[in-house]
């Protein structure tokens, strides 16, 4: 079975599921967050960029900086954990941003997402732009380059996410926007010593095997069969590869996350949010990767690495 992209010309999230008008109170258990214990248009209603990666400690950072760098009220104080009574994520604001941390990999990425998803539809959030950071696998690119993901794919190298619901097998659309690749990629020529490219991202299952790497607990093929599998990849158009970008453009897209303008908080463009973006893929040590859905529109920033 194969699920389309849902599209919100209003610049709503779309929630795609019956049963949640059906309950009296929706609870974002791993949020520590629910529809009767918090005022959820108060508080997000206004959000405009969501940034989410990995580590808290990292995502914590992200939000003091983007504080920094917009110049808002207490710049360079601690930032309050708004999810601090869970232990499972952890999410920051900084004004129109909010920062989210979201652990490794698809399934963790994934139950974040679901809840996320449903908070920006619950605080009637409009035309949201939505960003992934952390690191990626560099393949066949200069260490630091950041990749903008036109394509993601899997470890067959297809533009297709396959999420098993009860027995059946379910495909889902991981489209990208094309313009928005471009938008961003001119936006980093803006920015020196900051080499940037498009390409495609593949996204794996697991950080070892699924990689191809050969210090793994489990190795069951040669060196000569790794890298005849990323030439292959690279040849394909694989430009780096992560654990989430897949799973994530299913949900934003499917979820209308894709929308036709955008509008940002007055003072605040959403250029001088984007170059800030950018300008943390420095930052901190390491670098980061970002990906970004736009309203109407999904691309994705990695910055590569390589082992």
């Amino acid at each position: 079975m194969t699920e389309t992209t849902g599209y919100s010309r209003s610049g709503l999230v779309l929630v795609k599921n019956p049963h949640l008008d059906l309950m009296e109170e929706d609870v974002l258990y791993h949020l520590d967050l629910g529809t009767k214990t918090h005022n959820l248009p108060a508080m997000f209603g206004d959000i405009k960029f969501v940034c989410v990666g990995g580590s808290p400690n990292r995502m914590r950072a992200f939000a003091q900086f983007m504080q920094r760098e917009l110049g808002l009220a207490g710049a360079g104080e601690d930032v309050a954990d708004i999810c601090a009574g869970s232990d499972r994520y952890a999410m920051y604001r900084a004004g129109p941003v909010l920062s989210i941390s979201h652990g490794m990999g698809i399934p963790s990425i994934s139950i974040m997402l679901h809840e996320l998803i449903k908070l920006l539809h619950h605080a009637k959030c409009r035309d949201v732009t939505i960003i992934r950071m952390g690191t990626s696998g560099g393949l066949g690119i200069k260490a630091g380059s950041v990749v903008i993901t036109d394509t993601a794919v899997d470890s067959s190298f297809r533009p297709r996410f396959e999420q098993v619901v009860l027995d059946d097998v379910v495909v889902r659309s991981t489209e990208l926007d094309k313009d928005l690749a471009e938008e961003l990629l001119a936006c980093s020529r803006d920015i020196p010593d900051f080499p940037t490219l498009i390409g495609h991202t593949m996204c794996t299952y697991d950080f070892y095997e699924g990689q191809g790497r050969l210090d793994g607990a489990l190795c069951s093929f040669s060196s000569e069969k790794k890298l005849e599998y990323l030439r292959r990849a690279y040849e394909a158009g694989v430009r780096n590869i992560e654990m989430e970008s897949t799973a994530f453009a299913a949900l934003c897209g499917l979820c209308g996350l894709k929308g036709i303008s955008r509008e940002y908080p007055p003072g605040i463009t959403g250029c001088e949010v984007t170059k800030c973006i950018l300008k943390i893929t420095s930052y901190p040590k390491g670098g980061t990767k970002i990906k970004s859905t736009n309203t109407h529109r999904i691309v994705i920033l990695a910055q590569a690495h390589q082992d």
